[in-house]
This record gives C-alpha cells, sequence and structure tokens, in this order.
C-alpha cells in the first residue's frame, strides 16, 4: 500500500540568491553605427521608401480622378476586374506599404537599438531627473540622425501628409455637391390640392369633420404616381420631406393668430417630419390634441402652433400655410416658410431661410 505525503514543499527564499544578475546582453554594434557610408546608404534607402509612399498617394489622386470607375479589364489568372477599384487598390498599397519599409529600415538600420533598464524611482521627478531626461531626449534626437539626415524628416513628412489625402478626398468627394436651396424646399407650392396619402384622393374642406385627421401629399407626390412620374429616388426624397397631417381642430381653441390665418375655419396642416431627428410623427390624441412622435416621444400641442410640450425636440412642427379652391378643395396657399425636420448647421442663415440659392 502506498502513501503521499500532502506536506506543502518549503522553499528556500535564499535560492534567489544564488544566482547573480546577468545584466543586459553587449551591445552588437550595427554596419551604419560604424560605417558613415553604410549610413549614408540606409539613410538613403528610408528616403526612397517614403517618396515611393508620396508617389503611391499622388497616384491614387490620380487614378481617383482620371479612370472611368465603370472600365472593365482582364487579368491574366483572375479574369475580368473593374479596373478603377483595381487601380485604387494598388496605389494605396503602395502608398501603405512606402511608410511601413521606411519607418521599419529606420528603426533598424539609424535608430538607437540599445536594450536599457530603469529601476523604479519615486513618482515625483528631481532637478537632476529632469534634467537627465532632457538630457536622454537631446541624445535621442541627435542619435536618431534627424539633425543630420533632414532628407529623412522632409521625406518622413511629406509621405504621411499625402497619405492623409487619399483617405480625405474620396470622402469629400463622396458627399456629393453642397447642399443649397433643396433643403428649405419642398414640393408644395400655392394651388397644389391636398391628396390623401396613399390614395391620392382630393378633400373638399366640407368634408373635413372636427378631429378628424388625415395624412395628406402634395398633388402629382402621392403613391405610384410619384414613382412612375418622377422615379423611385425622386417620389422617396419626395416622401421624406412633403408628408403633412391635416386636422380639424375647434377653433376657439387655437391660440396662435398666424395658426389661424394659414388654416381654413381651424383646419391646420403640419409637416410629419419631426424636428428632432426626423421620424414620422404621426400620432393624434384628440382628446389632448397633441401630436406624438412615436421614435422618442417628442410631443406637439397642435392648440399653440405645434409647440414641442415634452420630449427631446427643441422647435414647433413648421406649419404648411393652406386655403381652399374654386371647387372647395383644399390647397396649398404656398410652400412652408422654414426648412422641415431636423436642425442643421446654416438654417436660419440670411438669404437662405425662404430656400435661396444665393
Amino acid at each position: 500500500m502506498s502513501t503521499h505525503d500532502n506536506t506543502p514543499a518549503v522553499v528556500d527564499q535564499t535560492t534567489h540568491d544564488r544566482f547573480p544578475n546577468p545584466g543586459m546582453p553587449p551591445h552588437r554594434p550595427r554596419r551604419a553605427d560604424v560605417d558613415e557610408r553604410a549610413s549614408r546608404r540606409a539613410a538613403l534607402q528610408v528616403v526612397i521608401f517614403f517618396t515611393l509612399s508620396a508617389l503611391g498617394s499622388i497616384a491614387f489622386l490620380v487614378a481617383y480622378y482620371v479612370i472611368d470607375p465603370e472600365l472593365k479589364g482582364t487579368i491574366i489568372g483572375i479574369g475580368e476586374i473593374n479596373l478603377f477599384h483595381a487601380a485604387l487598390g494598388v496605389t494605396m498599397a503602395m502608398s501603405l506599404l512606402g511608410i511601413g519599409l521606411g519607418a521599419v529600415h529606420w528603426a533598424k538600420t539609424l535608430m538607437p537599438d540599445e536594450e536599457v533598464a530603469e529601476d523604479r524611482h519615486p513618482p515625483a521627478a528631481s532637478d537632476e531627473d529632469k534634467a537627465a531626461v532632457a538630457q536622454q531626449l537631446s541624445h535621442g534626437w541627435r542619435s536618431s540622425q534627424l539633425n543630420r539626415r533632414t532628407a529623412i524628416l522632409g521625406s518622413a513628412g511629406g509621405a504621411l501628409g499625402l497619405f492623409a489625402l487619399p483617405l480625405i478626398v474620396p470622402v469629400a468627394a463622396g458627399l456629393g455637391p453642397r447642399p443649397r436651396g433643396e433643403l428649405y424646399r419642398t414640393h408644395w407650392q400655392d394651388g397644389l390640392r391636398l391628396m390623401i396619402d396613399p390614395s391620392g384622393a382630393p378633400i373638399r374642406a366640407a368634408d373635413v369633420t372636427q378631429g378628424s385627421v388625415f395624412h395628406v401629399m402634395p398633388e402629382g407626390w402621392v403613391g405610384h404616381q410619384a414613382f412612375e412620374e418622377h422615379g423611385a429616388e425622386e417620389a422617396m426624397i419626395s416622401k421624406s420631406k412633403d408628408q403633412v397631417i391635416l386636422v380639424r381642430l375647434d377653433p376657439s381653441i387655437i391660440k396662435s393668430q398666424k395658426q389661424r390665418d394659414w388654416g381654413v375655419d381651424g383646419i391646420v396642416a403640419y409637416s410629419k417630419v419631426c424636428t428632432h431627428v426626423g421620424c414620422p410623427v404621426a400620432l393624434y390624441e384628440q382628446n389632448t390634441h397633441h401630436l406624438l412622435c412615436p421614435c422618442h416621444q417628442s410631443t406637439f400641442d397642435m392648440t399653440d402652433d405645434c409647440k414641442v410640450i415634452f420630449g427631446p425636440a427643441k422647435r414647433p412642427l413648421p406649419q404648411l400655410p393652406i386655403t381652399v379652391d374654386d371647387e372647395g378643395y383644399l390647397v396649398a396657399a404656398d410652400d412652408f416658410r422654414e426648412p422641415v425636420g431636423p436642425s442643421f448647421f446654416e438654417r436660419e442663415r440670411p438669404g437662405l431661410l425662404m430656400g435661396d440659392d444665393a
């Protein structure tokens, strides 16, 4: 029968003292450390790599603007490819590779490579330590040979500076032209009938009973008609900014004179695009006369020009001026007098408030 001794082993704490600290391995000078010609050659190679990167960045920009994005080509072993994308990929790789090779070669051949061990010291540095750090930084600057190899510093700065352009230019160009009046105008205009969405039926003022709600779009921009006449893109743009909610209120509870003047016998029309982040404000509470945005619960008081009474929205919903035509149908009296939807830069810029292109 075997037995096991479970008694924990006792470690002799003096064992660690039996092995002397080996210290740092001896430094082996590189060829560039002892041979000035080798040092100059290494510096030239670093400059070449950084210059290669700069040329790659410039080639990227040239390819971006010169090559047709739809140009196709065939490469043996790969097949048909888009030459525009291939050119952008090759030039971007050239730009990255040049920076990487230049930095690595610089570090391996010219930068200091001695191992240094630093003992722990109190967090508060003495004046002597500060002076020593400054001396070490000065020594590092000199030993990196940047004070002598200004071509490396210039080529590295040029490569890194130009490398930012392929990242910035496509993003900036892809944003499209600067928005102008299209942020201030919708498709509503004087005389356009209010059409029920999505049926496309016009609305007589006499048919709008108190408390009733209609979701309307401008004439010619409703349902399939908008897609067929204007195309899918324009139809979707119209849907995103032209949508309006129409409600008939008791004129006696309307607090704003402007609200009465822009309505018809208590019938008022407001943009459905929430002024917070643009969700459709489509929930109407008949008892409180509140409009509720379902996304973030912004609440607007329809009796007080759709001012915000709760939630993150900061601006009232814009009112659409309406009137009645000769046949008794509700029509727009004008476009909105302010931009619909969330706020944006330059929203209050004079001269653009009414949608000018100036």
